[in-house]
């Protein structure tokens, strides 16, 4: 239960984009401005803010940037198109992770997960190839899941270099994340004086939910699933996320019209390659019990 609440939770994220009317580089910074304070008052209280060595700190922060252009990215695609290309685009994490870890790792790619990602890339061309209404939404989309493949890959070797807990690293990619926001959102603040930078009385109700509730919230629920379920569970669920983001999008701001018949084409591609993955994953796991 709480990891599906986790999962719809993460799968509502998209929906601020559409919901918050200020643009992406202010909306990406009050959420990490907002999500870093309410996550380091959580772990005050629980007693787990600890001085680190500073090349720790400087390279969980390294991972924060990375996280922060993604996230700008990601909205920044949701807003020039719509949700559903937003989500869909960040399938493409899967083809661009398969290519860019054997690289940083040294070691011989797995031809299973770059053929099966390819059906994934196989979707992206065929939204993007007949939809031309939302090309730039979905280039920007395409490298927002570039950014959180290197995100992923690097997070991942700075956490097993310093063996610091999931929360300790999130807070300070958070940290990270929100002194270059700052800056950036600085700058263009003095570059377009009549850009929106403080935002209205209801984006910034939106914005305390969408930190609290849509970006703490499922990270918690997460690190408590994990207690009584399997890593593997976990991520094999979070398949799910774009789903829910597609679905969401179309209750809520009728999307469904928006879109082609060539988006659905893609959708199909993008579903059949995560299908194929759990299957193989699933019977591999199999054979391995055995």
């Amino acid at each position: 239960m709480r990891l599906h609440a986790s999962i719809l939770l993460a799968g509502a994220t998209g929906l601020f984009g559409k919901i918050i009317t200020i643009g992406e580089l202010p909306l990406v910074f009050y959420r990490v401005l907002f999500s870093a304070l309410l996550l380091a008052f959580v772990m005050g209280v629980q007693h787990r803010l600890h001085r680190l060595p500073l090349r720790q700190v400087a390279m969980m922060m390294g991972c924060g940037v990375l996280l922060a252009v993604h996230w700008v990215c990601y909205y920044g695609s949701i807003k020039m198109a719509n949700v559903s290309i937003g989500a869909v685009c960040f399938a493409l994490v899967g083809f661009f992770t398969a290519i860019i870890e054997p690289i940083i790792r040294w070691h011989k790619p797995t031809w299973r997960e770059l053929l099966l990602s390819l059906l994934t890339v196989c979707g992206i061309v065929l939204i993007f190839g007949f939809d031309v209404r939302y090309r730039a939404g979905i280039a920007v989309g395409c490298l927002s899941s570039l950014l959180y493949a290197f995100f992923s890959v690097f997070s991942k070797r700075v956490q097993a270099y310093t063996g610091r807990a999931s929360s300790t690293m999130l807070l300070y990619e958070l940290m990270g994340g929100g002194i270059i926001l700052a800056v950036a959102t600085l700058v263009y603040g003095l570059v377009d004086p009549k850009a929106v930078i403080v935002p209205p009385g209801h984006d910034l109700i939106a914005l305390l939910i969408f930190a609290s509730v849509f970006t703490i919230a499922p990270f918690l629920l997460q690190l408590q699933a994990l207690h009584s379920i399997s890593a593997f569970t976990v991520n094999l669920s979070y398949n799910l996320e774009p789903i829910y983001t597609i679905v969401m999008a179309m209750l809520l701001f009728d999307e469904a019209g928006e879109l082609s018949a060539a988006f659905w084409g893609g959708i199909a591609l993008i579903l059949l390659s995560v299908g194929v993955q759990t299957s193989l994953v699933v019977r591999s796991r199999d054979k391995d019990r055995k």
